[in-house]
């Protein structure tokens, strides 16, 4: 029995004259009176082959019949092609229908929406778009561990189900056994210590907290998976569940942060660059015209360090009016990101040192009284990607932060005894695994980067 070749295997390595078997799906089929042309593609790379099939088959009148959609299984021979824009196709010698479609399969040979797409997510992933988007999701997946491993950093799988905000922004998602139509009341608010936790349980925001702990024992971590937001955001950049990646270094400061964020992010341009490049070259093509140069240019810059108060100044001499208003202790908005990074640095930078009162309870107080060892990168044409900063390590001062800003130390007291025993200096950051995912491919919408979208109304599939 013959074994299975994947396409990808058979373009790639694949010599006339070899008899192989491929199993895919029908992209396209073409019909005449004397050959059919079918394009099946299996998802191991972007490029279908071309099977070529002959009334000679035992099945041909069955074959002209074949569905776009069907599964099959087809062994032939392979052959140098007269069709440009391909080196091989398949003298079919025997084709096996392993599952038919019919006329009501909705990805037809035509161009359809990715609007149009999301709403047959289980579907869309057989498009040329979404299989390169994913096979490029995958391949990074794996080269964000090849980078920590390389660098002795230990993998954190963090808890999803907590009962601490780390944000403080108050948007998770509840995790309740209670009866919702009668939950237990005491003085008219729910008793959550009847809850199957005893207390009020929430999906994580962010695996931060938990991955500062592990700091403290291991010295380098890092922390990769799924993190939830309830904020009722419909736009192209926010998903209610989304993935992070999370390192954090002890014995670490705000430089030492940017220092590795640096590494990170350029290691994975250069991977994508060099290791997905049917997929990254047809983003180029078909997505956005300019990405290869741009990540080329990314990968090989060496980023720009840049204090919050110089970027205020910097912006307020802007020669072009923003839409948000530019003043010192306002977070900077996407238009303020954009122009530092494209205008005024014409590259990738880091803005340092924010003002407290925008920035999180747990970052570092600078000697100034008004700023924290905060950090963020902006790159070109999407502004913000990673978010960091150093940690307080600090306890007095991390306490009267929590209080400040209205977080009890009972709530926090595991994460405040590490400022106890043996605290050190300590630093980490954030990067969204999806934005990263757009960035590299060009991809403007985060529900196009995601296998199953999860937005307001919408928990399909």
């Amino acid at each position: 029995m013959t074994a299975r070749t994947k396409v990808k295997q058979a373009l790639d390595q694949g010599k006339p004259g070899n008899t192989i078997l491929v199993k895919g799906w029908a992209r396209t089929i073409r019909n005449s009176k004397e050959v059919t042309f079918i394009s099946l593609n299996d998802g191991s790379c972007l490029s279908g082959i071309q099977v070529v099939a002959e009334p000679d088959l035992p099945n041909y009148e069955e074959v002209t019949g074949i569905g776009t959609g069907s599964a099959l299984a087809v062994t032939g021979l392979l052959q140098e092609s007269p069709a440009a824009g391909q080196k091989l196709e398949l003298k079919a010698q025997q084709i096996e229908v392993v599952g038919g479609a019919d006329q009501e399969y909705p990805m037809q040979k035509k161009r359809h929406s990715f609007e149009y797409l999301r709403t047959i997510a289980h579907l869309r992933v057989r498009s040329n778009t979404f299989g390169a988007v994913f096979r490029v999701r995958s391949a990074l997946a794996q080269e964000v561990h090849r980078f920590f491993a390389e660098r002795g950093f230990l993998y954190v799988h963090t808890p999803i189900i907590t009962a601490n905000d780390c944000e403080g922004a108050g948007e998770l998602f509840r995790v309740t056994t209670l009866d919702l139509a009668h939950p237990p009341l005491v003085n008219g608010e729910i008793d959550f210590s009847k809850d199957f936790f005893a207390t009020g349980t929430g999906l994580t925001v962010s695996g931060q907290l938990e991955g500062e702990l592990f700091a403290q024992a291991f010295s380098d971590i890092y922390t990769f998976g799924p993190t939830f937001r309830a904020e009722n955001s419909n736009t192209a950049r926010h998903a209610a569940e989304f993935w992070m990646i999370e390192p954090e270094m002890a014995f670490a400061d705000l430089a030492d942060d940017a220092d590795l964020a640096e590494a990170f992010f350029k290691r994975l341009c250069r991977f994508a660059l060099d290791h997905c490049g049917e997929d990254m070259n047809f983003f180029n093509t078909q997505i956005d015209k300019g990405l290869i140069q741009r990540i080329e240019a990314v990968a090989q810059a060496s980023f720009a360090r840049m204090d919050y108060g110089e970027a205020i100044e910097r912006l307020k001499k802007a020669p072009v009016s923003f839409q948000f208003p530019v003043e010192w202790g306002l977070d900077l908005q996407s238009e303020h990101e954009r122009y530092l990074t494209e205008q005024v640095v014409g590259g990738p930078v880091f803005i340092l040192n924010y003002p407290k009162e925008i920035k999180a309870f747990y970052m570092r107080q600078n000697d100034d009284g008004k700023t924290v060892a905060a950090m963020d990168l902006l790159v070109p044409k999407v502004g913000e990607i990673i978010g960091g900063s150093q940690r307080e390590e600090r306890l007095e001062l991390l306490e009267r932060r929590m209080l400040e800003t209205g977080i009890t130390s009972e709530s926090l007291s595991w994460y405040l005894d590490t400022r106890r025993w043996g605290s050190t200096p300590h630093a980490g950051f954030g990067l969204g695994f999806e934005r990263l995912i757009m960035y590299l491919t060009g991809m403007e919408n985060i529900r196009d980067v995601i296998p199953f979208p999860r937005t307001p109304r919408h928990a399909e599939f």
